[in-house]
Parts: C-alpha cells; sequence; structure tokens
C-alpha cells in the first residue's frame, strides 16, 4: 500500500473567479442529540469553510443552539426533520451520523439513529453519502449507497463488518499488520462498492479499485472531534470531487493541520483549532499550486 501522494490534490476542484452564490457546492448535515452537540457542530463549522450553502438538520435542541451561533455561522439554514427529504434532494452532499445516539432505540426528543438512517439511505441512494458516528453504529452494511464515504474508528469499523471479518478468519483489527488492516478495508470496500476511510494513527483508505495510506498528524488529534472534522471536510469536497479523492484529501488535510498546529500549540490545541487550521493548509497547497501553475 503506498501513501497518498499529494500531487493528487491538484485535481481538486477550486472554485472559478466567476462563480455565482450556490455554484460551489450545497451540504446538509444531519447530526447531533440531546446528549451530543459538539459533534453536529464542529462537522458543520468545517464544512461551512468548503461550500456555498449548508443545510442544517438536528433534534430542536441542537437546532436552537445554532440559530443562536447565527452571528458567527451565516453560510447555513438550519431545517425540521419534517422537511428532511426535501433538503436531502437539494444537497450536492450529505454528512449523516456525528452525534447521532450511539444506540438503537431513541431517548426522549432524540430520533431513532437506526431507523432514520435505513430510510434515508434506501429511499435515496443516488446521493453522495458521507456517513459517520452514531449512523455507522447501528447500520447494516447492505444500506450502503454506492460511491458512499464511510469513516469509522476501528470499534466501528469491527462492529459494521463483523461478518467480513469472520470471512477473513480475524477476530477484530487489534493485532493485525498494516497489510492485513489494508486487505480487509479493501474487502469491504469492494463488496459495498464504497470509499471507507479507516482512522488512526496511519489511516487506510480504500475504494473498490485501490488504497492508499494517510501517516501523520500527533497525540493532540485523540481530543473528541477530530473525526467530525474530517467527515465534514470529506462531505464538502464531495460536492465537487469524486469519493476517493475526496477522502484522500479530508484524510490528508486533517493531519497536516495538527502537524501544523504543532507547532505553535504542542498537543494543545483544539478541535476548533483544528477546524480553523484546515482552510490555511488547503490555501497553502491548492492556491499556490494553482498560481504555480498558471506561471
Amino acid at each position: 500500500m503506498q501513501e497518498f501522494n499529494p500531487a493528487g490534490l491538484q485535481k481538486l476542484y477550486i472554485p472559478p473567479k466567476d462563480s455565482h452564490k450556490g455554484q460551489n457546492g450545497k451540504v446538509l448535515v444531519i447530526a447531533g442529540s440531546k446528549l451530543f452537540h459538539a459533534a453536529a457542530l464542529w462537522s458543520l463549522e468545517a464544512a461551512a469553510h468548503l461550500v456555498d450553502m449548508v443545510y442544517f438538520s438536528s433534534v430542536t435542541e441542537n437546532n436552537e443552539i445554532v440559530q443562536q451561533a447565527k452571528k458567527e455561522f451565516r453560510n447555513g439554514i438550519v431545517i425540521p426533520r419534517n422537511k428532511l427529504d426535501h433538503y436531502v434532494q437539494e444537497a450536492d452532499s450529505i454528512l449523516m451520523g456525528p452525534g447521532l445516539p450511539r444506540v438503537e432505540g431513541k431517548e426522549q426528543g432524540d430520533d431513532d439513529t437506526r431507523e432514520l438512517t435505513k430510510r434515508l439511505l434506501t429511499s435515496f441512494p443516488d446521493k453522495r453519502w458521507v456517513i459517520d458516528g452514531g449512523s455507522l453504529q447501528v447500520m447494516d452494511p447492505e444500506w450502503i449507497p454506492k460511491h458512499a464515504i464511510l469513516t469509522p474508528h476501528v470499534k466501528e469499523f469491527e462492529t459494521l463488518f463483523s461478518n467480513t471479518l469472520k470471512t477473513l478468519n480475524f477476530e477484530g483489527l487489534q493485532g493485525l499488520t498494516l497489510k492485513e488492516k489494508e486487505r480487509t478495508v479493501s474487502s469491504c470496500a469492494q463488496d459495498c462498492n464504497c470509499v471507507i476511510v479507516l482512522k488512526g494513527e496511519t489511516d487506510i483508505i480504500c475504494s473498490p479499485e485501490k488504497c492508499v495510506m494517510v501517516s501523520g498528524g500527533n497525540a493532540g488529534m485523540t481530543k473528541g472531534g477530530t473525526g467530525d472534522v474530517l467527515a465534514g471536510v470529506a462531505v464538502g469536497l464531495y460536492t465537487k470531487n469524486d469519493a476517493f479523492l475526496s477522502a484522500d484529501a479530508a484524510s490528508f488535510f486533517n493531519k497536516r493541520a495538527a502537524e501544523k498546529l504543532f507547532q505553535t500549540h504542542g498537543y494543545w490545541y483544539t478541535t476548533s483549532d483544528l477546524i480553523n487550521m484546515i482552510p490555511q493548509m488547503m490555501k497553502e497547497v491548492l492556491l499556490n499550486y494553482s498560481e504555480t501553475k498558471t506561471n
């Protein structure tokens, strides 16, 4: 398995100088619960940096939090659950899962994550989906839409793809070599015709055709929320780029932003710091390349 080559980032979409409002991507984020507020907001803010419009749908409490934060978050529209299907169709790409309840069933005021996830994925299989967090933990592999991006950590991967692990005679990913992990992730990506980002010290990213790894980052990324940021960046990129490149780039920028923060903050940066650093890293890589190409 090869390390991701940053030269591939030159293929990423860059907004044209003559573009108009709405032409550079619209994202829907379906996230959050009464217990998990921050995960939804981190994904939301990360995506908002990359596209023209973000639609946000959560439980009432989270919708109110975002409404109160509109002075800082100006590029989004908060929508109620009863309008969700309309905005699924309106959005170029959709992120579902960060902060959704992590168990089957529902607490008072929360959605049933399994029910919501199944209904949306099976009703709109042709949309560009990024699936993370709570949805990954309660869904079945059979629901995964073609070309979806999945962003599981190890435990989420083991839960979702337990049958594949058994077929390969692995009890789990713990103790496997990097090559064995690659074989496992690749097999699941092929079976489900999707892109999988297995998050870790080294991210393993597989499409049905190929795999790459993205190493780097640092121990500051163990903080809660860095995975939600990755998912938010991935869904933003996926509005205008293919699934594999979007996943590769999101992993790369996430880790490189952490490395940049380490230079000034050590390990003691916040998830919000990471969100704000990613656009700077994208500018350095993408616009510098664009200017070099033009010259």
